[in-house]
C-alpha cells in the first residue's frame, strides 16, 4: 500500500527570533534532513512542503530523493501546505502521513509502526498519541477524506476533520510524549539537546 509521508516545512518559524528551527542541528545534521532521511527509510514516498524551492532550507534536501511542493501562500496558514501537499500525493496512494518537521523525537521506527496501525485497523484517520493518550503527530488520513482538506482555512490543521470523524478516527501510542514534542522556540530546543541521546 503506498502510503506517502508528508513533512510540513513551510511555516515561518516566527517564535525562533532570527533563527530557523528546521535548520536546528540534529544529531549533526540539519533538523528537516534528518526528519527527511527518517521519512524516506520507510519506504514509503516523502513529500516536503516548502515556501520556494530556492528557499534556505531546500538546501539541505538536494541529495534527497523525494518532492519538495511549494506553497507560496504557506502565510495563510497550514492548511495551505496540506492542501497542496495532498494535491502533490502519488496518484495511487491510498492515505497520507501528516508530519511537522519539527519533531526530531519522531523516528523511523514510530512512522513504520503507525503505517503498520492504519493497514491493521482501517480507520479513515490513525492519530499518533502519548503514552499517557494526549493526542499529537503523526497523523495518517484514508484517500477518502482528501476532498475534505481542501476545504480548510487558517492555521488549525486538520483538527476539526478528524474531530468530525468519531469513531472512524483511531489512535496509536507513542512512547513518551514524543508525539506532542515539537520544538518552536529557542529555549525549546536548548531543553532538548541537554536531553536528546538516541540519533536513531
Amino acid at each position: 500500500m503506498t502510503i506517502p509521508i508528508l513533512l510540513l516545512a513551510a511555516g515561518s518559524a516566527s517564535r525562533m527570533r532570527g533563527g530557523d528551527k528546521l535548520l536546528e542541528d540534529v544529531h549533526g545534521a540539519p533538523c528537516l534532513q534528518v526528519m527527511a532521511k527518517r521519512a524516506l527509510a520507510t519506504g514509503q514516498p516523502v513529500l516536503v512542503t516548502l515556501p520556494s524551492s530556492d528557499h534556505p532550507r531546500a538546501a539541505c534536501l538536494t541529495e534527497l530523493e523525494l518532492l519538495v511542493v511549494e506553497v507560496p501562500d504557506a502565510d495563510l496558514g497550514m492548511s495551505r501546505s496540506l492542501q497542496r501537499g495532498v494535491l502533490a500525493l502519488p496518484q495511487d496512494s491510498k492515505a497520507v502521513m501528516i508530519l511537522p518537521a519539527d519533531m526530531p523525537d519522531i523516528k523511523t521506527a514510530d512512522m513504520s509502526v503507525m503505517i503498520e496501525a492504519f493497514e491493521t485497523l482501517k480507520p479513515k484517520a490513525l492519530r499518533a498519541a502519548t503514552q499517557s493518550g494526549e493526542a499529537g503527530h503523526p497523523t495518517l488520513i484514508d484517500a477518502q477524506v482528501f476532498k475534505q482538506i481542501q476545504s480548510l482555512k487558517g492555521d488549525k490543521g486538520a483538527n476539526g476533520i478528524l474531530s468530525a470523524l468519531g469513531e472512524d478516527l483511531s489512535y496509536h501510542r507513542l512512547q513518551g510524549d514524543r508525539a506532542r514534542l515539537d520544538l518552536d522556540t529557542p529555549e525549546d530546543w536548548l531543553a532538548w539537546r541537554a536531553r536528546a541521546i538516541d540519533p536513531l
